[in-house]
């Protein structure tokens, strides 16, 4: 990565002054080179020696202009200036740049790829939304920004696994169970009272369909509570089939699909309950087991099981708390991650604390859990917003959403908002065939580019060895410093855990090819000068496999033609 040189040679110009009296002796701090906001201070500048100025005991600008002075030649690097009151710029070589499409094309589908895992286990789990019924538009911005955060991180070196956290266990899949049997026994002629707190989606309705097609009126011949139990296990296997092909349908896979349920029949929760009463860390309240939160920081206790008084199913007694501190030991402690990263939705802000504190008093390293929460999504259509319900003919569920605008539009567009901005998803914008339209802006530069190739192939141009010291053009220069600021958006967006700079990257890059295309002919008759229209193909091949790499880590097709 190019910024990693600048850096590597801004230290080397340090070591050399020093070496030779122009600075004085000091530790030299972590160096920050960025691009600047202003073009007239070059492609990449330093704030070093405003820092350093205590340190050395000299001006600002004149440490400036030491380190300009004993800065290292290198073919990247054409200039380097100083600027008040103390920045280091510095310039790249056209030469140099030119080169870089070359190493694009060797790179191709890995260029993007950074060293900043080093290997490092991480789990991502997103979605694990609860299966009781398919998936909503609320979980779509998980999925989004979950899928999107795995693929940069394993372009950063990390070694990553996809997880969903699938809740079968408690009352809300008894709930789920008790609705089908409800609506089995209903569509079988029985009498049978649906559950108040039941859920009443037609989804119901078809799962109770589907099991009597299958076994017909066989769970009426059980004892209910055997029903029930049964039912449960047959709607939760049928939704999460449901749930995963919505998942596939949205371009987002899982390594592992864990079950709650695990927890408690491997004897896991018992085990972490005795671990932290051992260590003083419950005590029994009014029939119910605390977790001494407090003793850890926190403001108030919590529940970790509940009394018998308030809930009369022991298997149902378990809190989520006290589930999410066994998956938290299963995640770090028995499958050794290195990193577990939870994609939460707002409504789960208030449980942050209790799951850090929950790995500390385990023995576990808190640095180690990063839970991301984000704000909520609302549909609008046309600047108003709209009710999300089927039975009103508006939208439910992540399917009805991809029916409507197309899953590439969903996760473009979910992922292209910072995850702590509560953010407006308008379905009129989404669906435009328009420059406004970003994901469709970024997908329709790379099918004209591909057209393009088309174009000369039809045309009989044969792609040849391109002399690329012909790209010198303000505009094809630009492009190609654009493409290779990939790297550092892997770089932020892994470090940082924000998916949301590679769509920002994305757009930037398709209006810089958009720029290229307006101002620098390509193919006859506009191109007259056939080494040029070689040089310009190059890059354009270039840019094309960086904008489907791009695409591709937010989870986005690359189109040949639209």
């Amino acid at each position: 990565m190019i910024r990693h040189t600048l850096i590597d040679l801004t230290r080397q110009a340090i070591l050399a002054a020093q070496t030779a009296g122009a600075l004085p002796a000091f530790e030299i701090p972590p160096i920050e080179i960025a691009r600047p906001p202003k073009p007239e201070m070059g492609d990449y500048s330093s704030p070093l020696a405003l820092k350093l100025a205590a340190t050395a005991k000299r001006a600002p600008l004149q440490i400036a202009q030491t380190i300009a002075q004993y800065f290292p030649a290198h073919a990247a690097v054409e200039k380097v200036e100083t600027a008040a009151p103390g920045f280091v710029n510095l310039t790249l070589a056209p030469a140099w740049l030119a080169a870089q499409v070359h190493d694009i094309h060797a790179r191709g589908a890995q260029f993007g790829d950074v060293a900043l895992g080093n290997g490092q286990r991480v789990q991502v789990e997103h979605v694990s939304a609860n299966p009781t019924g398919p998936m909503t538009v609320a979980s779509a911005r998980n999925l989004a920004l979950g899928d999107t955060l795995a693929r940069i991180l394993r372009a950063a070196g990390y070694r990553v696994e996809t997880e969903y956290y699938v809740n079968d266990a408690g009352s809300q899949v008894r709930h789920l169970g008790e609705s089908i049997y409800a609506k089995y026994a209903q569509q079988l002629g029985r009498d049978e009272p649906f559950p108040s707190d039941g859920y009443k989606g037609e989804y119901v309705n078809e799962i109770a369909r589907d099991i009597i097609e299958r076994a017909g009126d066989a769970y009426l011949q059980m004892e209910k509570s055997e029903a029930v139990r049964a039912l449960k296990k047959i709607g939760v296997a049928m939704m999460l089939e449901k749930i995963r092909r919505t998942c596939e349908r949205a371009h987002a896979t899982f390594n592992v699909w864990f079950s709650e349920q695990s927890l408690r029949d491997s004897g896991l929760l018992d085990e972490i309950l005795a671990k932290l009463a051992a260590d003083d860390l419950t005590y029994e309240q009014d029939g119910a087991l605390w977790f001494k939160a407090t003793a850890l920081g926190l403001d108030k206790d919590a529940v970790l099981v509940r009394s018998a008084q308030v809930v009369d199913a022991a298997d149902e007694r378990a809190t989520y708390l006290a589930s999410d501190l066994a998956y938290v030991w299963n995640k770090l402690a028995q499958r050794n991650f290195d990193r577990a990263i939870y994609v939460w939705g707002a409504d789960h802000q208030g449980d942050v604390p209790r799951v850090y504190a929950g790995a500390q008093a385990l023995g576990l390293d808190p640095a180690r859990v990063t839970i991301i929460i984000y704000q909520l999504v609302r549909l609008t259509r046309g600047g108003e917003k709209i009710r999300m319900s089927k039975r009103a003919g508006e939208f439910d569920t992540l399917d009805d959403l991809m029916d409507e605008v197309g899953a590439d539009a969903v996760r473009f567009m979910l992922a292209a908002v910072s995850a702590n901005v509560p953010m407006d998803f308008d379905l009129e914008l989404a669906i435009a065939q328009s420059n406004e339209n970003p994901v469709y802006y970024v997908q329709y530069m790379h099918a004209r580019i591909a057209g393009i190739l088309r174009n000369a192939a039809e045309q009989g141009i044969a792609r040849a060895d391109a002399d690329v010291n012909l790209l010198s053009s303000p505009a094809e220069l630009q492009l190609i410093k654009q493409m290779l600021k990939l790297e550092e958006i892997v770089e932020l967006a892994a470090s940082k855990l924000e998916p949301h700079h590679l769509t920002h990257y994305a757009l930037d890059l398709g209006k810089a090819f958009s720029a290229f295309y307006d101002h620098c002919p390509i193919l006859p008759p506009k191109q007259t000068d056939a080494a040029l229209t070689q040089a310009r193909l190059a890059l354009a091949v270039a840019a094309k496999t960086v904008l489907a790499r791009a695409l591709d880590l937010v989870g986005v097709s690359a189109p040949e033609t639209m």
